[in-house]
């Protein structure tokens, strides 16, 4: 035996339930991210997306519940974390169209075939390495703070699996846009960016970027999303993403 403890976890939900979810009692926990970023990406009946840094599921689990008929495969780094997805794949009933691999993308498989993915997703670390004092915990840090693979990294791993003509959506700091973009020049287009403003008038703190491989179309602002009303309370467009399941139009 190995006298390594297994991670304590404890269980939640997201979209008012429809989906289970176990995570680690302490270290990095889920929020709205993820399931924003799911309902970013346009897949349909038949695809294959590809959840790269997954955690412990929520993206792709909220991918595959509101897309009858995709598939996904997420990727993390951590294999403990990497087993607690598959506890949730089970859990929530999706094995067959949900798997989890333990692999860390600076040294993918040769299972993962370049350009096999009709759509390609990622929530990746928000802050590049050496700009912040990471948490104190190490789960914590390795979800917040970039380690050997930056941003460029990321993008450039997200562009290897996609097909020609397929998605690339990304969840990522406002502040990060400028950064994110170029690691997209020249090689994807039809951009959107989708900011998601905490109120109305307030800054964007958070912006989804969806571009297609391969392709020359311009760059588009979208109006985004407004996600709390004065009173703090999510607005009802918020509501019918976090809530029902919906997806966005960007």
């Amino acid at each position: 035996m190995s006298g390594i403890a297994p991670v304590e976890t404890s269980e939640g939900s997201l979209l008012d339930g429809r989906v289970r979810l176990r995570q680690p009692v302490r270290g990095y926990r889920v929020a709205i991210d993820p399931v924003f970023l799911a309902a970013a990406v346009p897949a349909v009946a038949g695809d294959r997306a590809l959840d790269a840094g997954c955690g412990v599921g929520a993206a792709a689990l909220c991918l595959a519940m509101r897309v009858a008929g995709c598939s996904v495969t997420g990727i993390e780094r951590d294999p403990e974390i990497a087993q607690i997805a598959n506890d949730n794949v089970a859990l929530n009933g999706l094995g067959g169209r949900v798997e989890v691999l333990a692999v860390d993308l600076l040294a993918p498989p040769a299972r993962l075939v370049p350009g096999s993915f009709d759509h390609v997703l990622a929530n990746p670390p928000h802050l590049a390495a050496g700009t912040a004092t990471p948490p104190p915990d190490p789960g914590r840090a390795a979800a917040h703070v970039e380690g050997e693979a930056d941003l460029a990294a990321w993008v450039r791993f997200l562009l290897a699996m996609v097909r020609p003509k397929g998605s690339l959506t990304l969840i990522h700091r406002a502040d990060r846009l400028e950064a994110l973009l170029a690691a997209l020049n020249g090689r994807a287009g039809e951009i959107v960016v989708f900011p998601l403003w905490p109120g109305a008038g307030k800054p964007a703190k958070r912006v989804l970027v969806r571009a297609r491989k391969d392709i020359a179309a311009p760059t588009r602002l979208s109006p985004g999303l407004i996600l709390h009303e004065p009173d703090g309370r999510y607005t009802a467009a918020a509501e019918t993403v976090l809530r029902e399941g919906a997806g966005l139009t960007l």
